[in-house]
């Protein structure tokens, strides 16, 4: 087995924990009840941790407490104010991406992809299986999978482009997807071709001010765009995102510390976060 297919099959194991955690969050259950729980011992659940996040459970799992939550909001106003303040468009991009967002024009949001040849494919990532979509402009789709069936997951990327042609080429798209979930820089910026409204083209240019590694609030977020009580839309301009993971939606959540919704699952916004925080720290 690979190490990207081992990864990806721990990654089940790891969202397996991740709910049982958030379910009994109050009861700080150890990795004996954790392990009990998903059916592992300890010893072969903390090596499966390991496996896909580098460090150990107890670790890992810190990251993902309200407190730690409430702090990264503290530091992400600290540090996009700070680069603001600088003339710069943001701090640090996830992994160190260079990302440039191509908008459709109008004329072609209206002609839902007509003319437009789509090359997709699917893969395995440490954090499970993803669908990507590219086209002569950049990268139009990326979205993770939810188990085996990829005819909704191709029914979703036609809906998002109805009148495109859509040619399916795993092959083509493996170095592409291996390349986004490499962690490692990318030697030209990568393209990405947005279909959306104004609005949701703003939120999601947004988002990529936000450092690897911090959160925001949805208010927060609503006041990046330059509309303080639009929160409601934010939210659900983040639920449209077609790009996962590198337009990283899941770096916001609500003002409470509490995580929110997440349009692949909660399970992953929160393992994302934590991954996140976790390379942060080792390239620290």
């Amino acid at each position: 087995m690979s190490d990207i297919a081992e990864r990806c099959q721990a990654y089940e194991t790891v969202a397996q924990a991740i709910r049982f955690i958030r379910q009994n969050a109050r009861q700080q259950p150890g990795l004996e009840e954790i392990a009990a729980h998903i059916g592992l011992s300890p010893f072969h659940l903390q090596r499966i941790f390991s496996t896909w996040a580098g460090i150990s459970p107890k670790r890992f799992l810190q990251y993902l407490t309200r407190d730690h939550a409430r702090s990264l909001l503290r530091q992400s106003h600290d540090v996009l104010a700070a680069a603001h303040a600088s003339g710069l468009s943001g701090p640090a991009r996830l992994h160190d991406l260079m990302i440039a967002c191509d908008a459709v024009t109008p004329g072609e949001v209206r002609a839902l992809g007509e003319g437009l040849e789509i090359t997709y494919g699917f893969g395995l990532t440490p954090l499970g299986r993803v669908i990507a979509g590219t086209t002569q402009r950049g990268l139009c789709h990326l979205h993770f999978t939810t188990g085996d069936d990829t005819s909704i997951a191709i029914a979703e990327l036609h809906d998002e482009w109805p009148q495109a042609r859509l040619l399916r080429d795993d092959s083509a798209l493996a170095e592409t997807i291996a390349c986004l979930f490499a962690m490692g820089t990318l030697q030209a910026p990568l393209h990405l071709l947005l279909r959306g409204t104004n609005f949701q083209i703003k939120v999601w240019e947004a988002l990529l001010r936000i450092p690897g590694g911090g959160i925001v609030s949805y208010q927060t977020l609503a006041a990046m765009v330059g509309n303080p009580r639009a929160w409601r839309a934010v939210g659900t301009a983040l639920s449209q995102n077609p790009i996962a993971l590198l337009i990283p939606c899941h770096r916001v959540i609500r003002e409470s510390g509490d995580i929110g919704q997440y349009r692949w699952g909660s399970e992953r916004k929160n393992a994302l976060l934590a991954y996140e925080s976790v390379e942060i720290r080792h390239k620290d």
